[in-house]
């Protein structure tokens, strides 16, 4: 499903001649249905690693390779129909305060074309998902975080991706609703979506019991699932 051949990904900087070395030689493989969490603290190079994975940003060496595709030889007109196979899940959740919970995940499809009856069935099939059909006519300033993130789950859920990404997804929650969001991510992948979580809580991803890969300043440093 993914994999990362000694990919490194460097940033231009005026400090340094050498730029800012975000990802350093990173080798894995994902396969299709795995639950994998990428661990490690603020700058080791989780969050540049999804942007990576959606081709927002190519690498500066090495090869990724995506459902088969390779993602440096991808054309620009293929990047779209790329990314529809993937849910991105953000920290803040990204929801639009002016319009209701049912809105901001029937957006998704919404953008796409879809037709309106398959946009209703399909919004409130994705909310029953994350239990939310209770709060479609809310507001986000009206929900708690933690069904803040759902309605986000709910969102990248809707287009029903292949493959779903979350970053720093529980780093607003408290405890509980960060436990709650991360089982609800493995019901996720029980149905066959591969799921990526990037988070630096080392303790939650432990309680997951799913391969876990460490990051250090752009280096895998411990893959649970293999040898590095």
């Amino acid at each position: 499903m993914i994999e990362f051949e000694h990919v490194s990904k460097v940033y231009e900087s005026k400090g340094s001649a050498e730029g800012v070395r975000a990802l350093d030689d990173v080798t894995f493989v994902i396969q299709k249905g795995e639950f994998v969490c990428f661990v490690g603290p603020s700058g080791a190079g989780k969050s540049t690693l999804l942007h990576l994975l959606v081709r927002e940003e190519l690498p500066t060496e090495g090869q990724i390779r995506v459902g088969g595709k390779n993602l440096l030889r991808l054309r620009r007109r293929s990047i779209p129909r790329l990314r529809r196979l993937i849910g991105v899940i953000f920290q803040d959740g990204r929801l639009l305060p002016d319009r209701t919970v049912f809105h901001n995940v029937a957006l998704a499809l919404r953008v796409h074309g879809a037709a309106r009856a398959d946009v209703r069935w399909r919004t409130q099939h994705a909310l029953r998902a994350v239990g939310l059909v209770p709060k479609e006519g809310a507001y986000p300033w009206a929900l708690s975080g933690g069904e803040r993130q759902r309605v986000a789950i709910a969102r990248a859920l809707v287009r029903e991706p292949v493959l779903l990404l979350a970053d720093e997804p529980t780093g607003d929650l408290d405890d509980d609703s960060a436990g709650e969001i991360m089982e609800l991510f493995k019901v996720v992948n029980t149905r066959g979506t591969t799921v990526v979580v990037a988070t630096h809580e080392q303790g939650l991803a432990a309680r997951m019991r799913q391969r876990t890969i460490q990051l250090m300043a752009g280096r895998v440093v411990k893959d649970s699932g293999g040898p590095v």
